[in-house]
């Protein structure tokens, strides 16, 4: 098995373009593990589409040494080329003077070489400089090679190349010019989640697109031959072996509404003894389950078809008051609320419009609001679904979830914005709802409560 990073110089280096055409390319070669450095839904839903493996993300904010490797080396099984993603710019993390939370961090904890992305739009000779600044920031991050992207011309590529590989000694071994062509679709929060996007040809027909075109301006042999053998090391076996039998049902929200989803949360929920079941809060009937999951996405973007559902949002409200447990995250704790308004203005909207949801927790959505995307910490607090513990997580919302003064909360932050100053995690019965996005491995005693808490209630 061998390894490689693809990091940027930057937000909009064009290294998640690049990073998935080169995933879709070497996949119709080999068997290419992707991972996404940093707690991010959309990306890893384009990586796993374009290779049929699932992306794991790689966060060392949010996740301790010893399960960051456990989920590489778990993700890495049966592969060829571990492929990963970095974020923003190779150094941007959680703090100013540390790299935690960083592409860097990643990149030295798994002894990975990696590429680096240069957007050298208008530049050429400053393109050696920048790699050379990068190379020094920390000589502990083994750069290995450049692929120049925005680029205009053959006089262009061959300046910045000169440049960086006299003044670096290392290879630029790709130089994709600047061309509209290049861009994936973007909307409020974000690229449009591959789950939902690849319904519409046009969709399919750009990330082809983009693939060819990296194909035909980057060197993937050269690529490969700069990846590194990576070892599993002593004491970090994985730990997502399914309990058999299980012992209880989730059902879990998976649709174009609802699937911001780490991969490893399945494995979770097997591995502590639950059978995983999936359902579409925007076509379906409630399955019967002993437990339910609402996780993120864009409900706002399918308002009429979710309020139109009123057999769904009737027996989600029925097993909630019932004391089925219920966990619902961002998109999901909006779902729960009473209602969704938009304001005017919203998407192109001159009158904004309101739609009825759920109403287990009452209140209402609102938006937008200010844009959130923040690291999260903080403790889960008492008697509640997840049960009591300290967490890590993160946070990326536009709206606001306004709710009467006497709502019960069970997680206070000691970072990150929540659902109101620092209270989040809103409890009703055995229902909770978030802002915060927990990471199923980082977060795992607080999942194991969840599922123990649904075997617990199938028994009576």
């Amino acid at each position: 098995m061998r390894s490689l990073m693809v990091s940027g110089d930057r937000s909009g280096s064009g290294k998640t373009s690049i990073s998935l055409a080169i995933a879709a390319l070497l996949s119709e070669k080999m068997a290419v593990q992707t991972f996404k450095v940093g707690m991010d839904y959309i990306d890893p839903s384009y990586l796993t589409g374009v290779t049929g493996r699932p992306c794991r993300n790689l966060d060392t904010f949010v996740m301790d040494r010893e399960d960051l490797m456990r989920i590489f080396f778990h993700g890495m099984q049966g592969s060829d080329l571990g492929l990963i993603e970095g974020v923003r710019g190779l150094y941007e993390g959680a703090e100013s003077l540390e790299d935690t939370g960083s592409s860097a961090a990643v990149a030295k904890l798994l002894n990975v070489p990696v590429v680096l992305v240069v957007s050298a739009r208008s530049i050429t000779r400053s393109a050696a400089a920048i790699v050379r600044g990068f190379q020094s920031f920390d000589p502990a991050i083994d750069i290995r090679g450049i692929i120049l992207n925005n680029v205009s011309g053959s006089q262009h590529i061959r300046k910045a190349t000169e440049a960086i590989e006299h003044h670096c000694g290392i290879p630029v071994i790709g130089a994709v010019p600047r061309q509209p062509e290049m861009e994936l679709a973007m909307r409020h929060l974000g690229l449009v989640p591959y789950l939902e996007g690849k319904a519409a040809p046009a969709f399919l027909k750009r990330i082809e697109a983009v693939t060819a075109m990296v194909g035909d301006h980057i060197d993937l042999d050269a690529l490969l031959g700069l990846a590194r053998p990576v070892a599993q090391p002593p004491g970090t076996d994985p730990f997502f072996e399914p309990a058999d039998p299980p012992a209880t049902t989730i059902a879990v929200a998976l649709d174009e509404a609802f699937n911001f989803y780490y991969a490893d949360l399945f494995d979770v929920l097997r591995a502590e003894g639950a059978r995983v079941t999936t359902f579409s809060p925007v076509h379906d009937i409630l399955p019967d389950a002993d437990g339910y999951i609402f996780g993120g996405g864009y409900p706002e973007l399918f308002l009429n078809e979710l309020e139109a559902n009123d057999r769904m949002r009737e027996a989600v409200f029925e097993r909630s008051r019932e004391g089925a447990p219920i966990y619902a995250e961002c998109g999901g704790l909006m779902y729960l609320t009473g209602g969704i308004r938009t304001l005017p203005g919203w998407q192109g909207s001159d009158e904004g419009e309101s739609c009825r949801m759920c109403g287990v927790f009452e209140g209402e959505t609102v938006m937008p609001a200010k844009r959130v995307v923040s690291y999260v910490e903080g403790e889960s607090l008492g008697r509640n679904p997840v049960g009591p513990g300290r967490f890590r997580g993160h946070e990326f919302h536009y709206s606001d979830v306004i709710l009467p003064e006497n709502t019960r909360f069970s997680y206070v932050l000691s970072r990150g914005k929540g659902i109101r100053g620092q209270l989040d995690g809103a409890l009703m019965d055995n229902t909770i709802g978030s802002y915060t996005h927990l990471h199923p491995v980082s977060s795992r005693g607080m999942f194991s409560s969840f599922v123990s808490l649904c075997r617990d209630q199938s028994r009576r």
